[in-house]
């Protein structure tokens, strides 16, 4: 059975970017906050730098749950449940005791957030197609990019005028405005197909048979390794630009939002290229550019001579180029099995988030030396996915 291929209206459009978020702003708002939370709670940088990847292991393991979970009891209880948890997981940590207080809460709003994430890809392929499903990925990651350029700058203004505790509390206001919209305005989206398919298999009899499909393992992974190289920016980009480079942190919230432009910039250009080329033929070529530009950056930081221009200019391209893998993979991986929306999109964001949190923990900790530990990152990540979109090419010619 395959999804109707109508035009969303922009209020879908933008909830369901605001669903898609929750991962984003979660990070982004947090970012420069991370060094005054080091030396408030008397705490080494990568410890600091550990409250990210708690977040990131939260929205990895909490995504199996939720996903074949919204496949069986339909869209709507599993995902106001996961934000009515999040909201009132980012009011107590405005007020965690301690460093390791406060690692554990963000673990469990990982946990909680992973729910708008994984259930918003979900409803995107109960109503759409594949290829319409890859353009409106492209669309909303306009509304989800607005986070990464100007999340961090708020950050930075909330941590200067009310401490870096205000921040929880606009997340538990985020969370309850979206949860609302939720509430009112979002119906449920389950096809009858899929709740079919889930009431004759458990949870893991539906990971398994995903899994046993070479053209989604192939997807999934893909996407799981091209977000693992944008975390390793995300998780070290604070340490590298304000402690390495010496950027103030009202100048990264401007470096971040630079990144987050070229985002933007090949999201769109992406959907306009699906007009007239298959999803899998872009997301191919984008990884084989965001593999050279890594490798490049990687090379320079070898031989020395990465600095700050450089650096942010191979970080602009090699991100940019993130922007052509992502919604194509999704949009193919869930086109393969759409009778399993729920399962497959939680495997493309806990693929997405453990790799990302592996990734993270490794280089993230090295970040303050320069862009090296980054460059490899990125780079052995890049190389993974493209190497995954080319394993499966031959076989995405039946997705549609």
């Amino acid at each position: 059975m395959h999804a109707p291929a109508s035009r969303p209206t922009l209020g879908f459009i933008l909830l369901a970017g605001a669903l898609t978020a929750f991962g984003a702003v979660s990070i982004d708002f947090y970012l420069p906050a991370l060094p005054a939370i080091a030396t408030e709670y008397d705490a080494s940088t990568a410890a600091a730098q550990l409250t990210m990847s708690a977040f990131l292991a939260g929205m990895a393991i909490g995504q199996l749950g939720f996903g074949p979970l919204s496949d069986r009891v339909g869209r709507r209880p599993p995902l106001l449940a996961g934000i009515l948890a999040y909201t009132l997981v980012s009011l107590a940590l405005a007020f965690a005791p301690s460093i390791q207080a406060l690692a554990l809460g963000r673990f469990a709003q990982g946990l909680a957030a992973c729910s708008g994430v994984v259930i918003a890809r979900a409803i995107i392929r109960d109503r759409f197609d594949t290829t319409e499903s890859a353009r409106l990925f492209s669309l909303t990651f306009l509304v989800l990019a607005i986070a990464p350029m100007l999340a961090p700058t708020v950050g930075a203004w909330l941590m200067a005028l009310f401490g870096w505790h205000s921040i929880f509390l606009v997340l538990a206001l985020f969370g309850l405005l979206v949860g609302l919209a939720v509430f009112f305005r979002l119906p449920e989206s389950r096809t009858k197909a899929t709740a079919a398919q889930a009431a004759l298999e458990s949870p893991l009899g539906s990971y398994r048979a995903a899994l046993a499909d070479r053209r989604v393992l192939g997807f999934v992974g893909a996407g799981a390794l091209n977000g693992a190289s944008l975390f390793t920016y995300v998780a070290g980009s604070p340490a590298l630009f304000i402690s390495h480079f010496g950027q103030p942190p009202s100048a990264f919230g401007w470096i971040f939002a630079l990144n987050a432009l070229g985002l933007i910039i090949a999201s769109q250009l992406n959907r306009h290229l699906l007009k007239r080329l298959a999803p899998d033929r872009i997301a191919r070529r984008g990884a084989l550019f965001a593999t050279g530009f890594s490798a490049l950056l990687l090379a320079l930081a070898v031989a020395g001579l990465a600095d700050l221009q450089v650096t942010m200019a191979l970080l602009f391209l090699g991100l940019g180029s993130y922007g052509f893998v992502s919604s194509n993979s999704s949009a193919l991986a869930l086109g393969a099995m759409p009778q399993r929306a729920g399962a497959i999109s939680a495997l493309i964001g806990s693929g997405s988030f453990a790799f990302g949190a592996t990734a993270s923990a490794l280089t993230a900790p090295f970040a303050a030396d320069g862009p090296l530990a980054i460059a490899t990152g990125m780079a052995v990540g890049f190389a993974g996915s493209a190497l995954c979109l080319h394993l499966v090419a031959g076989q995405q010619a039946t997705i549609r």
